[in-house]
């Protein structure tokens, strides 16, 4: 498996310019823990995560330095974070040094990638411009497919299908839904926001070619924790 084959690729980005009030709100209304800043030509600027927006709420990081402190401290690195505390903007915010990888590396590679830096995502890139997005989940979610489903695999074809087309519609939280496919049965575990995304859910699966029954075992959960609208 490789990362074209695990990335959300119809990422949310912002532009730079963007107010970090309307990012918050972005997250907040689609359920999404960071989000891209680009240019006209998805161009990554950058990335902004709830890390950095709650870094508005904290208020100023060195503001409680003590005096000692502050002698052996990196002007540079305090300048960046008394920006990213202060600032008003995505490109204030953003973090600017993010991890990527190209649509072919392994996924074994992204999963190096991500223990080496501590990160919780990779951007994949292609000749520069943003593709996808990789995540931990995205990473959990190869792990506990079935051990049957190789490259190669109808179901675990099938599977890829479904969550490719899962990531596509903006009322769907991929992040709390777990998708297995046995013998062309598609299981469907984890939350969901009401009931009537899971009956959209049910037709969205049931489509896919090669699914021949869709087993549902999703929980109803509450929108705070799903992040619908």
């Amino acid at each position: 498996m490789r990362a074209r084959d695990l990335m959300t690729p119809d990422v949310i980005t912002v532009p730079p310019d963007m107010p970090a009030t309307a990012v918050a709100r972005l997250l907040s209304d689609r359920g999404i823990s960071a989000v891209p800043v680009t240019d006209a030509s998805r161009r990554v600027l950058g990335l902004v995560s709830e890390s950095d927006l709650i870094r508005q709420f904290a208020g100023d990081p060195g503001s409680n330095m003590s005096w000692f402190a502050e002698l052996f401290s990196n002007p540079s690195r305090m300048a960046s974070e008394y920006a990213k505390a202060h600032g008003r903007t995505a490109s204030d915010l953003m973090t600017k040094n993010l991890v990527s990888a190209k649509p072919d590396a392994a996924i074994s590679e992204i999963a190096q990638l991500m223990s080496k830096h501590n990160v919780r995502r990779v951007v994949v890139l292609e000749d520069g411009i943003l593709a996808g997005v990789i995540s931990r989940a995205d990473l959990l979610r190869a792990v506990i497919a079935p051990a049957a489903a190789g490259e190669g695999n109808d179901d675990d074809a099938i599977r890829r299908a479904i969550i490719a087309e899962m990531r596509k519609q903006p009322w769907i939280n991929t992040f709390y839904i777990t998708v297995m496919v046995k013998e062309g049965v598609a299981e469907l575990y984890g939350f969901c926001g009401s009931e009537d995304i899971r009956k959209g859910l049910n037709v969205l699966v049931a489509s896919i070619p090669g699914v021949k029954k869709v087993d549902d075992r999703l929980e109803i959960g509450p929108l705070y924790l799903y992040g619908a609208t």
